[in-house]
């Protein structure tokens, strides 16, 4: 027989169900996934950190929007994961990377590798954990002021990713561009930005997180759609189509110089969202569809540029209402790449493609058609070739 610690009643199965949910951590160690992570409130002196969970290994697919995509997992699949994760947490300028104090060192250290790391977080003082699954948790939660961090064991480091953060004279771009070519994954990019561990020596600073994802997204593509440019256009029509967790895409490409149209419809609230752009480069952030615009572009760019093509490309995003929890930007770039890495369906004019989208839509595909600036565009330039 067991005493409950609420009421002192041998066996109580009243208050069973709250023994041992709650409690207070002021010191843990675990495995990070690799994950860091800087806020933007108060810039430029922000909020600064390493996550990790109180248990050792490979805990990558706590952080992974790859790994939750390719293994289908559920929002609450990730909501647990992510819920398992401490924050250590400190406040900094984002100017002062170069000379870093010891905590900042080991964060740099998390951000060069991809493979989970053991470290051990002191914090200043003791946060309260529930370890009951919540329904809904913010991507980032449980956050604690550290005092101090050490790596428990040596971090595995891509010599590709050793040199290019020791060369401090390759602009962030190239460097990501080199990072690209070596191999290196998309969120590990996202870290070494983010981290100020790339660009020229004496402008390195911390990035915002959310800024470097959209960073690495937009630079990326940017650099592909130069080439693009000159690449012949395709023959047909082409549809591809992907899902994740009510994230319905439609990708249209036509047989046409290069553009690109991002248009959003939630079927919830019927709210839109769209952002375009003509073979001219954007000069204004995607203010309507913001980070998810150039996550889509980066997984279509990579495609054309794998088999030397241009287009125009169209896509519809249908939000279901099962998507009741964000899951960020990075499950949209991984349901983009894979929708393009499906066999794409061809057809030989505009109506056949659409009529096929109409089939997997439950929104009308005209709605869409309303709302694209590029198929305005294109009506009115048939008009007056006409």
């Amino acid at each position: 027989m067991t005493e409950c610690r609420i009421c002192g009643e041998e066996d109580c199965k009243e208050h069973s169900m709250f023994i041992g949910k709650v409690r207070k951590i002021d010191s843990f160690s675990g495995s990070s996934p690799p994950e860091v992570f800087v806020g933007k409130w108060n810039y430029p002196n922000v909020y600064v950190g390493i996550l990790s969970p109180e248990e050792y290994g490979n805990t990558k697919i706590m952080s992974s929007h790859e790994e939750w995509h390719s293994k289908k997992l559920e929002i609450q699949d990730v909501v647990n994961l992510r819920n398992k994760l401490i924050y250590g947490r400190t406040q900094n300028n984002i100017k002062k990377v170069l000379n870093a104090n010891r905590f900042m060192s080991v964060l740099q250290e998390v951000a060069m590798t991809s493979k989970s790391v053991a470290s051990q977080f002191v914090l200043k003082k003791p946060i309260s954990r529930n370890d009951e699954k919540e329904n809904r948790v913010p991507l980032i939660s449980n956050a604690a002021p550290v005092e101090s961090v050490k790596l428990e064991e040596n971090p595995k480091i891509e010599k590709k990713v050793e040199y290019l953060v020791g060369d401090r004279d390759v602009k962030s771009k190239q460097a990501l561009i080199e990072l690209e070519k070596g191999g290196i994954d998309t969120s590990t990019m996202i870290k070494l930005l983010s981290a100020g561990l790339l660009g020229v020596g004496k402008n390195r600073k911390l990035v915002p997180t959310r800024w470097s994802i959209t960073a690495v997204d937009s630079n990326l593509s940017e650099e592909k759609i130069d080439k693009i440019k000159y690449y012949s256009s395709i023959s047909d029509y082409m549809v591809f189509h992907d899902e994740y967790v009510g994230n319905h895409y439609e990708i249209l490409l036509i047989p046409r110089y290069w553009s690109f149209e991002v248009i959003e419809i939630s079927l919830k609230n019927f709210g839109i969202w769209k952002d375009y752009e003509t073979i001219f480069k954007r000069k204004k952030y995607a203010e309507s569809v913001t980070g998810a615009y150039y996550a889509n572009r980066l997984g279509v760019t990579e495609y054309l540029e794998s088999i030397r093509r241009q287009a125009t490309v169209l896509i519809f995003r249908e939000i279901k209402p099962e998507y009741y929890a964000p899951l960020g930007v990075g499950i949209l770039r991984e349901t983009t790449r894979s929708a393009m890495k499906g066999e794409g369906k061809k057809f030989s004019n505009l109506k056949e493609a659409l009529d096929d989208i109409q089939t997997r839509l439950r929104i009308p595909v005209g709605r869409y058609l309303k709302e694209s600036s590029l198929m305005i565009e294109m009506q009115q330039r048939s008009l007056s070739d006409f």
